[in-house]
């Protein structure tokens, strides 16, 4: 149930990105299909997120430390850029347009995913 709660929180988060930054872009041609391609593509960029972020921190760990972390939206946005390259791929109509889009687009998506984990209580006994 964790994990169904995460994925509609980033594709909450991704809609959010596509409102507010010119270059993200879901061309599907209805709501449902919208919706849709927004969780397909949620899950894309989890799945991207859980497997490449850890490798990427620890390879680049030099640059998170010399840029006092300003190294991480540059990552991000990379594995936004990526997640839409693989929805190309998927035949998804979800579209990063650029690197400038992509950074500002996982910003976007960063400060509105945290937000709305803010009301989702994790459960540990």
């Amino acid at each position: 149930m964790k994990i169904l709660i995460r994925v509609v929180i980033t594709a909450v988060a991704l809609w959010v990105a596509t409102l507010v930054v010119h270059g993200i872009d879901v061309t599907a041609a209805t709501t449902p299909r919208k919706v849709g391609t927004l969780v397909a593509v949620a899950v894309v960029f989890g799945l991207i997120n859980g497997f490449l972020k850890p490798i990427v921190k620890t390879v680049g760990c030099a640059f998170y430390v010399l840029t006092l972390g300003l190294f991480a939206f540059v990552v991000n946005g990379l594995l936004l850029w990526l997640a839409s390259w693989a929805a190309g791929k998927m035949h998804l109509p979800f579209h990063v347009s650029g690197f400038w889009a992509a950074v500002w687009g996982a910003i976007v998506v960063g400060v509105v995913s945290w937000l709305l984990n803010l009301f989702v209580h994790d459960d540990q006994d």
